[in-house]
């Protein structure tokens, strides 16, 4: 059974920084994509970044890029998503996804079977 679990979040104020950690079972750590999301009340699931489990590479959304750092650690099965300067724009709540096997549609929710239950993050201004 694949298990993900998301710690980390919590409030911060603009300009501030929080980690947040996705733990995982189940799955094989050296396949395929994990991914964060975030999501607002009404709105759509938005894609973050993305690491490849085997080469490491890593994708982002414009929105975060240069302000984000999504990492792993195999020996964990963990990947860390580091966030510096956050805007009160950033608040949501960010899932970890992860059995995504395409670059090509690493930033669509549908390509990820295996999802934690999410962890909020509040950025105040």
């Amino acid at each position: 059974q694949v298990q993900l679990v998301e710690s980390g979040g919590g409030s911060v104020q603009a300009g501030g920084s929080l980690r947040l950690s996705c733990a995982v079972s189940g799955y094989t750590f050296r396949r395929g994509f994990l991914a964060w999301f975030r999501q607002n009340p009404g709105a759509e699931r938005e894609a973050v970044a993305a690491i490849g489990l085997a080469s490491g590479s890593t994708y982002y959304s414009d929105s975060v890029k240069d302000r984000f750092t999504i990492s792993r650690d195999n020996a964990k099965n963990t990947v860390y998503l580091q966030m510096n300067s956050l805007k009160p724009e950033d608040t949501a709540m960010y899932y970890c996804a992860t059995g995504g096997r395409y670059l090509s549609s690493w930033t669509l929710s549908s390509s990820y079977p295996y999802w934690g239950q999410g962890t909020q993050v509040a950025v105040s201004s």
